[in-house]
C-alpha cells in the first residue's frame, strides 16, 4: 500500500488546476498551507470565498471590481474621452502599473478566435459601441495583444468605430508580437502608449 493522504492529495489537485501551476508546485503550495498556522489557512480560505462572492464586473467598463463602478470609472479626474480597449481584466492592471495612462478602459473579456468557438457576439463589443454613442469619446486605443486573434479583434471593432468619426489608434510595438500585455514591463507599455498609431 502506497503512502496516501486523501485530503492533502485533494488540496494539491485543486492547486494544480490553477494556470501555470505544475504538479510539484501544487504539492509545495499544499504542504505550505497544511504546515502554516491554522489562522493562516482560515484567512486564506476566507479571502478566497470573499473575493469569489464580492468581485464582479464594473457596470461601465467590465473590469473587475467589488463596487458598482471600478476605481478607474469612479475617478472623476480620469479623461472619459479616451477609452483603452483591452481583452482581459489583467491588462487593466498592467496599464495601471505604468501610472502613465489617464483615460478609462473597456474590457472585452476575450478575443475573436473561431478555432476556440469565440465569435464577436461572445465579447463585450456591443457594450463598447453603446459607450461611444454619447459623443464624449474622441479616441479609442485598441490595446489587444499583438497576436493574430488580437489583431483580428482590433480590426473587427475598428470597422464599427471609424464611421462614428472617432479616432482609433493601435499601440506602438515595443510590445513583442505574439506576446501578452500582462507580462510587459511598465516602460515598454508606457512607450507603446506614447507611440500609438492611428488605424
Amino acid at each position: 500500500m502506497s503512502y496516501n493522504i486523501v485530503s492533502l492529495n485533494e488540496l494539491t489537485a485543486q492547486f494544480a488546476k490553477l494556470p501555470g501551476i505544475g504538479k510539484k508546485t501544487a504539492q509545495r503550495l499544499a504542504f505550505y498551507v497544511i504546515t502554516a498556522p491554522e489562522e493562516y489557512a482560515v484567512r486564506f480560505s476566507q479571502a478566497l470565498v470573499n473575493a469569489k462572492k464580492s468581485v464582479h464586473l464594473c457596470k461601465n467598463c467590465n473590469a473587475l471590481t467589488d463596487s458598482e463602478l471600478c476605481s478607474v470609472c469612479a475617478d472623476e479626474s480620469r479623461d472619459k474621452g479616451i477609452i483603452c480597449v483591452v481583452s482581459d481584466p489583467k491588462d487593466v492592471m498592467a496599464f495601471e502599473r505604468t501610472r502613465e495612462y489617464k483615460g478609462v478602459y473597456h474590457v472585452l473579456h476575450g478575443v475573436i478566435s473561431p478555432l476556440d468557438g469565440v465569435g464577436p457576439e461572445k465579447l463585450k463589443i456591443k457594450e463598447l459601441l453603446a459607450r461611444l454613442s454619447d459623443g464624449v469619446v474622441r479616441e479609442v486605443i485598441m490595446a489587444t495583444d499583438p497576436t493574430v486573434e488580437g489583431e483580428a479583434t482590433a480590426s473587427y471593432i475598428t470597422r464599427f468605430i471609424k464611421p462614428m468619426g472617432i479616432k482609433v489608434t493601435r499601440l506602438a510595438y515595443g510590445v513583442p508580437v505574439g506576446g501578452n500585455l500582462e507580462y510587459a514591463d511598465e516602460v515598454t507599455l508606457s512607450r507603446a502608449l506614447e507611440g500609438r498609431n492611428e488605424i
